[in-house]
C-alpha cells in the first residue's frame, strides 16, 4: 500500500508559478511511476505529468511544467510556471507500481486526495 499527500496548491495570478509536492510513504518509492494528474469542474480527470523510466508530459503543460523526485525524500515535485487560468483544476498525485509512466489514469493505483490551483486572469 501507498499514502500519497500533496500539498502546495493556491491562488496564483496569470503568469505566476507554483510548486506541487506529493510525499508518498508504505512501500519503496523508487520502484514506482509517479505522475500529476488534474481534474477541472465539470471536466475529466486528464494526464498532466509523469515521471518513471522516462518522463512525459502532457502537450497542454509542456515547456511550462516540470516534474521532478526526490527519492531519499520519497516525494515527487511539479513545478509549474507561467500559470494560465486554464490550468485551474484539482491536482492529483498518482503512482503505479512499475517504473513504465502512463498517461491513462486507470493505470495509477494509488492516489492522494487533491490540491486546489486556481490561476486568476
Amino acid at each position: 500500500q501507498v499514502q500519497l499527500v500533496e500539498s502546495g496548491g493556491g491562488l496564483v495570478q496569470a503568469g505566476g508559478s507554483l510548486r506541487l509536492s506529493c510525499a508518498a510513504s508504505g512501500r519503496t518509492f523508487s520502484s514506482y511511476a509517479m505522475g500529476w494528474f488534474r481534474q477541472a469542474p465539470g471536466k475529466e480527470r486528464e494526464f498532466v505529468a509523469a515521471f518513471g523510466i522516462n518522463t512525459y508530459y502532457a502537450d497542454s503543460v509542456k515547456g511550462r511544467f516540470t516534474i521532478s523526485r526526490d527519492n531519499a525524500k520519497d516525494t515527487v515535485y511539479l513545478q509549474m510556471n507561467s500559470l494560465k487560468p486554464e490550468d485551474t483544476a484539482v491536482y492529483y498525485c498518482a503512482a503505479r507500481r512499475s517504473t513504465v509512466v502512463h498517461t491513462t489514469a486507470q493505470m495509477y493505483s494509488y492516489w492522494g486526495q487533491g490540491t486546489q490551483v486556481t490561476v486568476s486572469s
